[in-house]
């Protein structure tokens, strides 16, 4: 039995997600409605910047973390990308939100193409180091399970903080005679200062416990070749990129929802929680995300009483029929939309803390089986998932929105309505499409090889094997 992990270097180590959440939270539920209503590129035009990204993704994040595997400093392999990038980082929230007032839209898409490749690339920087320290906290499965449950505790909550707090942000700078853009470049300013710190004290403060005295040098095709052999890991990956694609489409879509068919096209619509005026989708998102911070000490019960991947499918199967009945909300109903959003919280808390805590299992895996330990390749493809799917649910939704007839509304309008057309297809988005998805990520989690049994045995003979090269050396 391993020591457990000290509760502070719990804290500290979950509180650097809260950047991480912060500005994936800002781009997924607010950047396509900001590209399309605030800076005014057409919809299908703007998915191009996002497809862009992709291709960028697809080349910065496996040569990240092969390159983190292979850093040799007297602080470790992860500890100097966090205390180089953090800042840096941080200064990537407000370029996300700076694009000029040009007529011209070729421009504009070079420029917000630019501006989130190299918001992308200093996120790549300081994520991947940064969740290959999992494994190199602590090698106890339960153990690992809890750092992510903080990690996700810490991931929920900034995403329910940016939620609430970005639109008051934005509407605050407009009441002071400031205009949108103006808005969310403060908001960008003010989670970037706030995300940025938790991740250079992690830097500072936490030292790499498990890491082998002599990083194997790998080429890196060679290194992609080696994580794909791995079966585990496939199926991890297949859970992952369903899992982020169906939230991914909930928070972008969802915005387009609540504005254009549950408020009828009243761009400002405003919702009274406890005597506070909240903007419809910071309600909405509110509500959910409050609910997913209060699910996470169910889901960590349920992991360890009977393991992950059954923990996960209950909480997919519940999130699925949620998904299904926001396609009967009508106009208006506004209770109904924040019970739904509740219910639907419920789910979104297992898809954000159960699927990360699988990994740290498959690297195990491949350490018995290869001899080698590769965590930064791992989570170089796993945050490469992550964004992969973030950016194309994007591009989807964009170039869907466009051919359905989706329409800008103009400059300065406070009631706009949209052609019933893409109304429908936004309806259809936020529901039975999103449930599709999510039966991907159910049907490979229900074959997924890797249990708690097969886990605690892969321990055993790893032990083993390291006290046999131990008397060896």
């Amino acid at each position: 039995m391993q020591k457990a992990l000290p509760f502070w270097l719990k804290i500290l180590y979950g509180s650097g997600d809260w950047g991480i959440s912060s500005i994936g939270m800002l781009r997924s539920i607010f950047y396509a409605i900001y590209l399309t209503d605030v800076v005014g590129i057409e919809p299908r035009l703007a998915s191009f910047g996002a497809l862009a990204g992709i291709v960028w993704d697809a080349i910065n994040d496996p040569i990240i973390g092969v390159l983190s595997d292979r850093v040799k400093s007297k602080l470790g392999r992860r500890r100097p990308f966090l205390l180089w990038f953090a800042f840096p980082f941080g200064l990537s929230f407000i370029m996300l939100w700076s694009a000029p007032q040009w007529d011209n839209q070729i421009a504009l898409v070079s420029y917000v193409t630019l501006a989130f490749m190299l918001s992308d690339t200093l996120t790549t920087l300081v994520s991947v180091p940064y969740m290959a320290l999992t494994p190199e906290l602590t090698q106890d499965y339960d153990e690992r399970t809890s750092l992510s449950s903080f990690r996700s505790f810490f991931q929920l909550l900034g995403a329910m903080i940016v939620v609430v707090a970005a639109p008051m942000i934005v509407d605050a700078v407009i009441e002071a005679g400031g205009s949108q853009q103006q808005g969310f470049i403060a908001a960008g300013a003010v989670f970037g200062a706030l995300g940025s710190l938790p991740l250079f004290l992690i830097g500072w403060l936490i030292k790499e416990n498990f890491v082998p005295e002599e990083a194997v040098e790998i080429p890196f095709r060679e290194s992609l070749r080696i994580t794909w052999k791995n079966i585990p890991f496939r199926y991890a990956a297949g859970i992952y990129m369903f899992n982020w694609s169906a939230v991914d489409m909930i928070s972008i879509t969802f915005p387009f929802f609540l504005l254009y068919w549950v408020a009828q096209g009243n761009l400002l619509a405003k919702i009274n929680i406890l005597g506070v005026n909240l903007a419809l989708e910071s309600a909405f998102f509110g509500v959910l995300m409050f609910v997913c911070i209060l699910f996470i000490p169910f889901w960590l019960w349920l992991a360890k009483r009977y393991n992950k991947i059954q923990a996960y499918l209950l909480g997919m199967f519940f999130w699925v029929i949620v998904e299904l009945l926001i396609f009967t909300i009508q106009p208006g109903q506004i209770s109904y939309l924040l019970a739904l959003a509740a219910f639907a919280g419920i789910g979104v808390s297992a898809a954000y803390i159960l699927p990360d805590s699988i990994l740290p299992d498959v690297i195990e895996w491949d350490e018995l089986r290869t001899g080698r330990r590769q965590e930064g390749a791992y989570y170089g493809i796993r945050t490469l998932i992550r964004k992969l799917t973030g950016a194309g649910v994007i591009f989807v939704t964009l170039q869907i929105l466009g051919w359905s007839g989706y329409q800008a509304p103009p400059e300065g309008v406070a009631q706009f309505a949209q052609p019933a057309s893409a109304l429908l297809m936004i309806r259809l988005m936020v529901s039975f499409i999103g449930a599709g998805i999510l039966f991907g990520a159910i049907l490979l989690a229900w074959r997924y090889p890797l249990t708690r049994e097969r886990y605690e045995r892969v321990q055993r003979l790893l032990s083993a094997k390291r006290n046999k090269n131990a008397e060896s050396a």
